[in-house]
């Protein structure tokens, strides 16, 4: 939030500079990013000046364009090309000189020397809103005659200078959403550093009602989401540009002005915290405010032109036929004043947090009033704004106060009262804090003692602390105005022993796997856990039925948790891709969730919940690029099945007695396998994502996709020891075959077969060729299969290897239909 160094003075008297207010500020929670000097005028108008048109002649070569000279107060006058149709002899002109920045929103223009159709310019002549003055573009500006050539235009127009400090405001300190509720925060620190100050705000007891002349009755219908409303009715207004004060004030903070009426509602929501929403009272049909919810589906027009379906949650403020806004989100389409306005009517209210919130979840809106309402603005500061807005509203816009205010109220809202003890506050803080600092503390914070003890205090807490309802709160309160800082970090540290448990081994085994793969050129992402719904559409493998859905979601695409950690992979991928970078490899550890209705318990809340721990590999683009000593070479999924296998072998697990390789049908891949244990628990899955999925994320290139369930495998490896030996002495013999096998027989049936029939000295075998094709019989594939043998305590002979291979032959061929070629 934006908060101006000039405005919060008005709140609060102080001396120091913007930079010990940022730090300050920062001090007692309220953390400042930045501090920025900044202008009324964005640029503060550097660079332009005030000059007089000596000569104005026709371009040779245009019929729009003049050619004319200008004084600038000092040195020789200069040339500029200027297509304006009112420039002329005589005028006096803001002048926009050689290296001057002129800003166009976010964009910026520096003034350059140029020829124009052959003509040298040396620089510009402004029209209003070219310097940010106004929206005319018609023509030039022209100034009075009497104004001096030279002077400089910021001069002119009192451009102002401020600071400007950015404050991450917590979802928790609702209260300091205005200048003034900083400056209260402001004001304890000042008076915890022994400065003398006050804490004022603008006095409202000249409001006075002048007459009856327009009645507009409140209703509300719904009192749980609209506790308390109140507004007062304006007559014979004159809806214009807001006075420069009241401008530059908004433009400092980064508000464009719209016009007198909405830029105080504007000045009013900034200031103290408290929106407003001004009404045409001409447009209340039936001279009626009703505030209540509508039927499911009715439709309503806002403000932007937008039509939306309403929910019937959404709490309205309608007049006796109609809806006119969503309370404390987002107004209609004509139920706002405009330039032709006479008579308006102010509201302020108090909203339910959780209503609005919802409300403004449900339509992707995050406005000022929003921002503020969900979490929850002071409940008894709305007659206070009504009247502070109806005042500017006469001064600024005439009229005359036609109206009682209107205060329908069907909730009080006390202070909170807690209870403290100064034992709690010395033993959660850390050190022994005097009384009579705690005492002037609370009090500074505007907190009532109601009763005080030798043991401690009862406090009332004003209601627009919603934060402060326990005494850890107070002392939370009492610890930042008091200052972190100032509590000592002792030279002792007291600990515990502990033991590595399975969390330990996993983290210490994650590090371990994370430098493998960043050893192989993979890069780690970190995703969000939340996601879109609309990812698992039409999903069978993880359907959407088994998500598990936010009930309050930031926005459409962040309203599930993930089910896999495939699709933030496939976010990055598409990130990069867009930006030339296509040759990627990333691996990210994470959560994955999941919902099973089937599982439901009353009991057990959480029953139908749970969560996996997992690991996600992709790999796309080239291999090998630009490299001198290997040619370009597409990545497949060959590669990422020896990088999962490389992990498996470094956590132990690699050996063929261990695992299964199987095939997998799964939505998410064209072709994929599986890893599982020999219990049927799956490891790991890998293969080609199906262009389906690729589709949304406009990835042209083949992706392919590991997933580990690290969880699982954590499990698998509990018995896994390290043994050592002996390097073999002997030398192994390799004897390789030539099987004719059915199409439909895996390798891993062979492998299976093969260590089953010689357990003791057969140590390894590989498939290295795979034919299909010619001069084979139908319905049949050759396999080219590599037998590593080994005696770990003598040399083999031709004798007991040909024993071997004969009992391997005779086995495949009887038990697996396999043949010699």
């Amino acid at each position: 939030m934006n908060i101006s160094y000039n405005w919060l003075k008005e709140y609060v008297d102080f001396d120091l500079t913007p930079n010990e207010v940022a730090d300050a500020l920062t001090s007692i929670g309220l953390e400042t990013g930045s501090v920025d000097e900044v202008q009324s005028v964005k640029g503060g108008m550097q660079g332009l000046v005030i000059g007089e048109v000596l000569t104005c002649v026709s371009h040779p070569d245009s019929d729009h364009l003049h050619v004319t000279t200008i004084n600038l107060g000092s040195g020789e006058p200069e040339q500029i090309v200027c297509g304006a149709p009112n420039v002329a002899v005589g005028q006096k002109v803001v002048v926009a000189t050689l290296g001057a920045k002129l800003y166009d929103g976010d964009n910026c223009i520096t003034i350059k020397k140029s020829k124009l159709r052959g003509v040298e310019s040396n620089g510009m002549l402004c029209a209003e809103d070219e310097i940010g003055v106004g929206t005319d573009h018609s023509g030039i500006i022209v100034l009075p005659a009497d104004v001096k050539p030279g002077m400089l235009a910021k001069d002119y127009y009192g451009v102002k200078t401020d600071y400007l400090f950015e404050v991450d405001i917590t979802p928790n300190r609702a209260d300091a959403c205005s200048h003034y509720g900083v400056a209260r925060d402001l004001y304890a620190y000042l008076l915890r550093h022994g400065v003398t100050t006050t804490l004022k705000r603008p006095s409202v007891n000249t409001f006075k009602v002048e007459n009856q002349d327009v009645d507009i009755d409140i209703t509300i219908e719904n009192a749980e989401a609209c506790p308390h409303y109140t507004g007062v009715a304006i007559k014979g207004v004159m809806v214009k540009e807001s006075p420069e004060w009241l401008q530059d004030k908004l433009r400092i903070i980064g508000l464009r002005p719209i016009n007198n009426i909405v830029d105080i509602t504007n000045y009013i929501v900034h200031a103290f915290g408290q929106p407003l929403h001004c009404f045409d009272a001409d447009k209340i049909k039936g001279n009626k405010i009703i505030v209540k919810t509508l039927p499911e589906g009715t439709p309503f027009v806002t403000l932007d032109g937008i039509e939306h379906k309403l929910d019937k949650k959404d709490l309205m403020i309608c007049n006796a036929e109609e809806p006119m806004c969503i309370a404390g989100v987002f107004g209609g389409l004509d139920s706002g004043t405009t330039e032709t306005s006479k008579n308006i009517f102010l509201e302020s209210a108090y909203f339910h947090p959780t209503w609005i919130r919802k409300a403004a979840r449900r339509y992707g809106l995050n406005t000022d009033a929003s921002f503020r309402y969900e979490r929850g603005i002071d409940p008894n500061n709305q007659i206070y704004c009504l009247k502070m807005a109806a005042l500017m509203v006469k001064e600024l816009a005439g009229g005359i106060i036609s109206s009682d205010i209107k205060d329908v109220s069907h909730a009080i809202f006390p202070d909170f009262i807690v209870h403290l003890t100064y034992n709690e506050v010395n033993s959660l803080i850390g050190k022994v804090i005097p009384v009579e600092m705690i005492k002037n503390i609370v009090t500074s914070l505007e907190m009532k003692i109601s009763e005080e003890t030798p043991e401690g205090l009862t406090l009332a807490v004003p209601p627009y602390r919603v934060d402060v309802q326990r005494p850890c709160d107070v002392i939370e309160d009492i610890l930042r105005i008091y200052g972190y800082n100032n509590v000592e970090i002792l030279d002792t540290l007291k600990s515990s022993l502990t033991t590595k448990g399975d969390i330990d081994r996993s983290v210490k085994l994650q590090n371990i796997i994370s430098e493998q793969l960043v050893g192989c050129g993979f890069n780690e992402i970190m995703n969000n856990s939340l996601t879109r719904s609309s990812y698992y559409n039409e999903l069978k493998f993880y359907p959407a039925d088994h998500e598990v859905k936010l009930l309050n979601p930031l926005s459409n695409d962040l309203n599930v948790m993930r089910q896999t950690l495939l699709f933030g992979g496939l976010e990055s991928i598409s990130h990069n891709v867009n930006r030339k970078n296509a040759d990627l490899r990333f691996f990210e550890f994470g959560n994955c969730y999941y919902f099973d209705a089937a599982k439901k318990n009353p009991d057990k809340v959480l029953g139908a919940y749970s969560e996996d721990y997992h690991l996600g590999l992709w790999i796309t683009g080239k291999m090998a690029v630009n490299s001198w000593a290997h040619s370009e070479e597409d990545s497949s999924v060959y590669q990422l099945k020896a990088y999962v296998e490389n992990i498996f072998k470094r956590m132990g697990l690699m050996n063929a007695h261990d695992l299964t390789i199987d095939n997998l049908t799964d939505d998410i891949f064209s072709t994929a396998l599986s890893f599982n244990t020999r219990g049927g628990k799956r490891l790991a899955s890998f293969g080609v994502v199906a262009r389906s999925i690729l589709k949304p994320f406009d990835i042209d290139n083949d992706v392919y996709f590991a997933d580990i369930n690290w969880k699982e495998m954590m499990k698998a490896i509990r018995t896994v020891q390290t043994n050592y030996k002996e390097l073999p002495k002997y030398p192994a013999v390799r004897r390789d075959l030539a099987l004719l096998v059915d199409k439909n027989l895996k390798f891993s049936e062979i492998e299976k077969e093969a260590y089953a029939t010689e357990k003791k000295l057969l140590k390894e075998v590989s498939l290295f060729d795979v034919y299909e094709g010619k001069n084979l019989p139908d319905g049949k594939k050759s396999y080219a299969v590599s037998f590593m043998l080994q005696d770990e305590a003598q040399t083999l002979n031709e004798k007991t290897i040909d024993k071997i291979m004969t009992k391997l032959i005779k086995n495949f061929e009887t038990k697996l239909g396999a043949l010699l070629r």
